[in-house]
């Protein structure tokens, strides 16, 4: 027979519940806090609720009621500057922060509407209606609510989408030398996602000052937690990551303050990262104000047991018997939230002239539909002052050096005059500079500033969001291989590249994704692609493409330099190339929107990036085809400059659109579109485009090679050109 040995968790996994005693120990200032928090945030919510069966709450309206007491008891004893972000149903979480912003969590139970206190609620409010004067200009709504002055960092529509962000927050925070932590809430169906658990492992990995709050309100619509995963103590998550873990009533908001207390002092005194896991119940369902029952998903009887025990009823009773305060205060604070609230709504709403009885949104408060895209992007601004530099103008002598010298030498050069950037990703910090030799010398020269992340895409992509958006410091991000993308493409897309214009327009998000493109080397179809078409048609987002390491130097002193995420890409097959730049010079910057003219011609303007612009020249010089080659650099759509390309078309009346990946995720596609649009008039036929095949590149080197564009495409396309324009 085998031994068996029974282990046991490394952390500690309890769960916490508050006694008789720790009810009479309590600040009557702390209770009284947190009665008039949950009375305003159910106020708040039964409004909403009144407004959305009255249709005027655009979208989804993911009501908190019943929870209330989780998001209460643990935010109530936190500072300003601790972070929290949340999810969908995340208007408690935000209220409690923000009106503990305010007021510092001591309300005067006779007075408990303040001015802030009333300004918090009416833009909270605007915010979920979509108003002008909403936190986020109305662009959030319902699940993307952002106050950073009061450490709300953002809600989040994605299920477990915000967590490496708030990971981000909190790695920021510690960076900066601070004792703040950050918070963030997320329900039952989230602790399978694998952003979520990608997270935990590196947060624990890192130490990072980080809650996981897992608020396990028992049904992800109308799943149930036993349905969905085999241990229904979700907390227990956390010890498998080494991180300790609380399970709490989450009905009891004083056994969650005692709980979070708990877990602040901890991660305060350099503890890491905690996982509390708030037992709660929604009372309504998912959506809406019906309950779950009606849905035949719950039993009534269930719901009469969870009502029950209404954490409003539980502290105001639990005051009630201490002697701290009467039947008449508990009314009166219940009367003035939801009179509060009652005049908030007025303010935003007004009797409807069509519909007698039916109230509408108040037509001046809707924001001016000009603003649609406004914020997308930055304007550039922060890049008055630098110093630009065209290469092709510069006649000055030259350092000599490979490609990937250059790229390692201007990082270098950066975190060198600027202690803000870090750099993250697989490997980046050993083999003498990654898997290319990109980051060489750099772990040696800024210890602590170059970290080697595990191989978990999700987690430290969204953590790097997180630093971004928190301010203090500039992230770049090394993708191994653009495919990889895919697999973080929830954090790159929905999160860093929506989130300054969701979140209102106006907060910077300073990021660099670098990644390289390596057609030709033998990796195969989930390592090689060209990462430029998906990106240019997702928002947010810009995109450089260096052919040469001049440009490099430059593109990527501005891609430092600018508070928008920018992805740098970058090619194996320049790597190892012999390259020329401006000799001791790493900080001059090439100007947004500047493309280069490498060859002047008069028969076909050829647009392409990176390793193309080379076959371009060399298909020119076979075929003797009078072209013009424009590298484009910058091929987003905010960046593109189309001046340049305007000027050639008008001269040479035709287009060809060189690019080496895959017909499907095309750059081409989307930039033939626009030049059709743009330059039909001066167009004598159609725009010609060169990709690569339909498949992505296979392992067997004939396969890749046919998949993949080169000089040979490049050829036979100057070649359909002129034989279109007649032979000229």
């Amino acid at each position: 027979m085998p031994k068996h040995e029974r282990l046991e968790a490394a952390v500690p996994w309890v769960r916490l519940e508050s006694t008789p005693e720790d009810w009479r120990a309590a600040d009557p200032a702390l209770l009284g806090g947190m009665l008039a928090e949950l009375h305003l945030i159910r106020a708040f919510e039964e409004t909403v609720l009144e407004l959305a069966g009255e249709g005027l709450v655009h979208g989804p309206a993911h009501s908190s009621i019943g929870q209330e007491g989780g998001a209460v008891g643990s935010i109530i004893g936190l500072r300003s500057s601790d972070g929290v972000n949340g999810s969908h149903r995340g208007h408690h979480q935000f209220l409690a922060k923000a009106l503990t912003h305010v007021t510092g969590g001591d309300l005067d139970l006779s007075a408990l509407v303040t001015g802030d206190v009333d300004r918090v609620l009416q833009r909270t409010l605007a915010e979920i209606l979509g108003l002008a004067q909403g936190f986020c200009a109305g662009r959030g709504g319902s699940m993307h609510l952002q106050w950073l002055e009061a450490g709300a960092l953002g809600t989040n529509a994605i299920v477990g989408g915000g967590v490496p962000m708030g990971a981000g927050n909190s790695y920021a925070q510690r960076q900066s030398g601070t004792t703040d932590l950050t918070v963030s809430y997320f329900g039952d169906g989230a602790v399978n996602i694998g952003s979520v658990l990608e997270t935990m492992n590196l947060a624990a990995a890192w130490t990072l000052p980080f809650v996981f709050f897992i608020e396990n309100n028992l049904y992800a619509v109308s799943t149930t937690v036993a349905e969905a995963t085999g241990e229904h103590r979700l907390s227990g998550r956390g010890p498998g990551f080494g991180i300790p873990s609380w399970r709490v009533d989450g009905m009891d908001p004083l056994a969650v303050h005692l709980a979070m207390t708990e877990v602040g002092d901890r991660i305060r005194g350099g503890g890491g990262p905690a996982v509390v896991e708030a037992e709660v119940y929604r009372f309504f369902h998912q959506n809406g104000p019906y309950h779950g029952s009606a849905f035949g998903y719950r039993a009534k009887t269930e719901e009469a047991e969870w009502r029950a025990r209404d954490p409003l009823e539980r502290v105001g009773s639990e005051m009630l018997g201490l002697g701290l305060i009467g039947e008449a205060e508990i009314a009166s604070v219940r009367t003035q939230a939801v009179e509060a609230m009652r005049e908030v709504a007025d303010r935003l709403t007004e009797p409807d002239p069509d519909a007698a009885g039916k109230r509408r949104i108040r037509p001046e408060l809707w924001p001016d539909p000009e603003f649609v895209d406004v914020g997308i992007r930055g304007d550039g601004s922060e890049l008055a002052g630098g110093r630009f530099l065209e290469p092709l103008d510069d006649e000055g002598p030259k350092d000599s050096g490979r490609f990937v010298d250059f790229v390692a030498g201007v990082m270098d050069r950066r975190m060198a005059e600027d202690p803000r950037i870090i750099v993250l990703g697989e490997d980046v910090h050993r083999l003498n500079g990654g898997t290319n030799g990109a980051t060489k010398g750099l772990a040696k020269a800024y210890p602590g500033r170059v970290l080697g992340t595990p191989i978990s895409e999700n987690a430290f992509a969204g953590l790097a969001g997180g630093v971004a958006l928190d301010g203090r410091f500039r992230p770049v991000v090394e993708f191994m291989y653009p495919d990889f993308l895919w697999v973080a493409a929830d954090q790159v897309f929905n999160q860093i590249g929506k989130a300054r214009h969701m979140f209102g327009g106006v907060n910077p998000v300073p990021l660099v994704l670098r990644t390289k493109v390596a057609m030709g080397s033998g990796y195969g179809s989930q390592h090689l692609m060209d990462p430029a078409g998906i990106f240019s048609t997702s928002p947010g987002w810009r995109i450089v493409a260096p052919s040469t390491a001049a440009d490099y130097i430059g593109l990527m002193n501005t891609a430092l330099a600018l508070d928008d995420p920018v992805l740098v890409i970058e090619h194996v097959d320049l790597y190892a190339l012999p390259e020329e730049a401006p000799a001791g010079d790493l900080d001059y910057r090439l100007p947004i929107g500047r493309a280069a003219v490498r060859r002047e011609g008069a028969d076909v303007t050829v647009l392409s990036y990176l390793s193309m612009v080379r076959h371009a020249l060399e298909a020119v010089q076979q075929t003797g085809v009078d072209a013009e080659v424009i590298d484009l650099r910058w091929l987003d759509r905010a960046s593109i400059d189309w001046d340049t390309i305007g000027e050639s078309v008008r001269k040479t009346n035709a287009v060809l659109i060189v690019e080496q990946g895959a017909l499907g995720t095309s750059y081409g596609g989307w930039l033939a579109d626009e030049v059709q649009r743009r330059f039909f008039d001066w167009l004598d036929q159609p725009v010609l485009r060169v990709t690569g095949g339909e498949a992505s590149p296979s392992i067997s080197k004939v396969l890749e090679r046919a998949a993949i564009a080169r000089t040979e495409e490049v050829v036979r396309g100057l070649e359909e050109a002129v034989r279109r324009m007649g032979g000229r």
